[in-house]
């Protein structure tokens, strides 16, 4: 599972969408988002959405990072002019919120809701681990509820109960009791429904007696977009703010998106001369890890995997992407590529080998001026014919290739190929 972030601006559409199916009476409409980029034609996006004319507004950068408010970037209760020039300022300027610097090229806006401050925000957030999601639910929240964090109360929703079972543990909420447990419970189903991983409501608050949802950060898991296609749509997921994707990683995220099986691929360090090829998500955080365990995080090149039993074109195609940024950079010296992993389960280890095996053909050349030097581990269904292979590969490719098997430690490989001895 890769959990993965959502505009504000997809995530309250797949909300607004879900809770008005559960709650009749809830108000919030999907129509009343709009989402400007560099190159939104202002006439255009008016004509798409006339209620910007009619109500105040709320605008906002939809970049993937929160307390906009404390770091200024809100504008509250503008008519349509003054959001406009408001975004138009600062698209495409240079801020640094906390710790991140990066640039402002994603704006969203929405109908105002006027309410009091202090009295009037609440906090929800649900989040999943292993055996249960948490609800968290406060009666204070907004910029300051991580210093109220001890009003927060948490309800633990086992995986396989229904959350109608659930008895919310929940702060004094009034009269508003009733009304706010209903609304949590449906937001938990469409969090549940929507294949989301971390959906927070920071602040919700009230006009008249609706529940209004106004600033929102959402993750969800991109292994369920098959099963969430219909609920998802054509969910973007961006790059988090301060950084971009590289057209490589863009184009293992599009093959991926189009196989059953799992591809990943994030550029750490195009410059470095330590790369990754491993096959399982677990096995390639226990590679990556062994790497910068021994020192070496700064010559880390990669991170990705290859999963879920992949055809040995798609393989081919992970392979030769991974290749090519391995070889781009002519004069990074000592280059090794690991090409590991676990015991699969069902991946055919030999049908996968084929594919990377055609792109270390295709790569000879380069990798041997380079002076490559590869590094195998892998076991599972069809391993003893798929290291076979390798080896016989190792007899042509005109590079160094050191090949095992489950019977040698996946750290072991790693600190072999770092120049460490076998344990």
């Amino acid at each position: 599972m890769a959990q993965r972030g959502i505009r504000e601006y997809e995530g309250k559409k797949i909300l607004f969408d879900g809770l008005a199916k559960t709650i009749p009476s809830f108000k919030g409409k999907s129509e009343k988002l709009a989402l400007v980029k560099p190159g939104t034609d202002p006439k255009q996006l008016v004509k798409d959405h006339p209620w910007l004319l009619k109500e105040k507004l709320v605008a906002k950068p939809d970049q993937l990072f929160g307390k906009r408010g404390k770091h200024g970037l809100l504008c509250l209760n503008a008519d349509w002019k003054t959001a406009w020039k408001w975004i138009s300022d600062r698209m495409n300027k240079t801020v640094t919120v906390g710790k991140t610097t990066g640039e402002l090229n994603t704006f969203m806006i929405e109908p105002f809701t006027p309410h009091k401050e202090d009295a009037e925000e609440c906090y929800v957030a649900i989040r999943a681990y292993r055996d249960y999601d948490t609800v968290y639910l406060s009666n204070k929240g907004g910029i300051y509820v991580e210093e109220n964090w001890e009003k927060v109360k948490e309800t633990h929703v086992p995986i396989l109960s229904s959350i109608d079972d659930v008895k919310l543990n929940m702060p004094d909420f009034g009269k508003r009791k009733a009304q706010i447990e209903e609304f949590v419970k449906a937001l938990y189903k469409v969090y549940a429904e929507g294949g989301f991983t971390y959906l927070e409501i920071n602040p919700f608050t009230f006009s008249g007696d609706d529940i209004v949802p106004l600033d929102l950060v959402a993750k969800v898991d991109d292994t369920a977009a098959f099963e969430c296609a219909k609920v998802w749509g054509g969910l973007e997921f961006p790059a988090p703010f301060g950084s971009t994707h590289t057209k490589e990683e863009d184009f293992i995220r599009g093959l991926d998106e189009k196989t059953g099986a799992s591809l990943k691929l994030t550029v750490l360090n195009p410059k470095g001369r330590i790369w990754n090829m491993v096959a399982g998500g677990g096995a390639s955080v226990i590679y990556a890890d062994t790497v910068c365990d021994l020192g070496y995080s700064k010559e880390l090149a990669n991170y990705g995997e290859y999963s879920g039993d992949p055809s040995a074109e798609d393989t081919y195609q992970y392979a030769r992407t991974v290749l090519d940024l391995l070889t781009r950079e002519k004069g990074v010296k000592g280059k090794v590529l690991i090409i590991g992993g676990g015991i699969a389960n069902f991946t055919d280890v030999a049908k996968t080998f084929t594919g990377i095996i055609k792109a270390l053909n295709e790569y000879k050349t380069r990798l041997t001026e380079q002076k490559v030097k590869i590094y195998v581990r892998r076991g599972g269904p069809n391993y003893k014919e798929g290291l076979s292979n390798m080896r016989k590969l190792g007899e042509t490719l005109g590079v160094p290739i050191e090949v095992y098997g489950p019977e040698t430690h996946m750290t072991s490989v790693v600190s072999m190929a770092l120049g460490g001895k076998k344990k």
